[in-house]
This record gives structure tokens, C-alpha cells and sequence, in this order.
């Protein structure tokens, strides 16, 4: 199974580092997520890993090589799929069309048809507003959207990027119920989000970043006990 490791990694704009050394390792199979405050330099990461803000020095080594300076569609193509944040859909075009424009690179009609069938198995309430405008759904449907949009490029490696931002705690609740769902069937989850209690709750191993350094890192549970990271994220 394809492995995530991040070696030392920074990187920035203009002139100035957001990231510093920064080295994270994504297990296959488990959830790995990245904890941090606004600013802490969590989206950069991201930005990094998807060849949308190169590096500038160290290495991103996925599936057997180091894409730290690949192109974007060559790294997508490549495995890695991600969720934005905000629930970014299409809101003119109707669920199907949504999902199956995850699906692009999928040129066999078949494939894109079993993989709506696995999304709609995950989110049977998209399968009941298959025909509905995406921009007349509730923000927690929106959210399911992009997640089973994410699922359509069938990934080895789905990052998450704020999950919760937005979504009422009931729809925050199913959302994380439904990414640990993702990861039982077998998907590897990279999750990044500032609700350290529910991220913790489902991740298996955690790191913190602070002003673009990996300031904590360990099992969930240990981090659920970490004093800074109990005195920071939970009161």
C-alpha cells in the first residue's frame, strides 16, 4: 500500500517561510491527521503535498517517489485525491454531474457507474437527490457531495481539509462518523482540522503544527492526554 512521508519540508510565499522542516509520515490504511490553530500553517501543507505551493527545500515521497516538485494533475493521477474546505461543489449542476466530475480521469463508463454505486452506498441521501441543484442543498448534503466527488477519483489517499469548518455540531457528528466509515472500507485518510476533540476521536496517529512547525506528534490517545494540546484545544 502507498505510503505519504514528508521529509523536512519548507516552504512559502514570496520571501517569506510559512513551513519549517517540516516531516509528517501518512501510514496506509490508518487515519494520520494534522492538528493547528488558524495560521498555523496547515493549508500550506496541503498546498504543498498537492504541488500547488512547491517546496522550496525537502521531500515529499509518495508511492515510491518524491513528487515534492510535481505538477498537480500528474500528483492527482497519481493517487492522491482532496476534500477543500468550505464544501466547494458545483451549485448549477446537479448531484450526479457533481460526483461525476470526480470521476474525469475515468474514462471506462462502467468504472464511473460502480463508483457512483459505492458513493451512493456511503451517502444513500445523495442517491435520493441524485437530480437535485447542488447549490440547493444544506450545507451538511453539500459536504457529503464533495466527500463522495473526492471518492469518485478512487484515491489511495483522501485528504480532508476541514471538515467541520461551517457544519452545524449535528452535521459535524456525521461527518466524522462517515470519514472513519471511509477508512474502515479501506481508504487512508489524511485529516486536517482545528476540532481536536472529534479529530482525535477517530484519527490513529496525530501531529500539532504551530507556526509551521511540528511542535507534538504521537498516537491519538497520546495527544488526547498531551497537557499543551489538552491546555490548547480543550480548556
Amino acid at each position: 500500500m502507498s505510503r505519504l512521508s514528508v521529509k523536512k519540508l519548507s516552504t512559502g510565499y514570496d520571501k517569506v517561510n510559512v513551513l519549517h522542516e517540516v516531516s509528517i509520515d501518512v501510514e496506509p490504511g490508518r487515519i494520520t491527521c494534522i492538528l493547528g490553530a488558524n495560521g498555523a500553517g496547515k493549508s500550506t501543507l496541503i498546498r504543498s503535498i498537492l504541488g500547488l505551493t512547491p517546496a522550496r527545500t525537502g521531500e515529499i515521497w509518495w508511492d515510491g517517489r518524491d513528487i515534492a516538485r510535481e505538477k498537480t494533475h500528474r500528483i492527482i493521477a497519481g493517487g492522491i485525491a482532496c476534500i477543500p474546505e468550505g464544501r466547494k461543489v458545483f451549485p448549477r449542476m446537479t448531484v450526479v454531474e457533481n460526483l461525476t466530475l470526480g470521476g474525469y480521469l475515468e474514462a471506462d463508463g462502467r468504472q464511473i457507474r460502480s463508483r457512483l454505486d459505492n458513493v451512493f452506498h456511503v451517502f444513500p441521501r445523495l442517491k435520493e437527490r441524485a437530480a437535485q441543484l447542488a447549490g440547493t442543498m444544506s450545507g451538511g448534503e453539500q459536504a457529503m457531495l464533495s466527500i463522495g466527488r473526492g471518492l469518485m477519483a478512487a484515491p489511495k489517499l483522501l485528504v480532508v481539509d476541514e471538515p467541520s469548518l461551517g457544519l452545524s455540531p449535528l452535521y459535524v457528528k456525521e461527518n466524522f462518523k462517515v470519514i472513519r466509515q471511509i477508512n474502515e472500507l479501506g481508504m487512508t485518510v489524511l485529516l486536517v482540522e482545528q476540532n481536536a476533540r472529534q479529530t482525535l476521536a477517530i484519527s490513529h496517529y496525530g501531529y500539532v503544527l504551530s507556526q509551521g512547525r511540528v511542535v507534538a506528534e504521537g498516537s491519538a490517545a497520546d495527544l488526547s492526554q498531551n497537557d499543551e494540546v489538552r491546555s490548547a484545544y480543550f480548556g
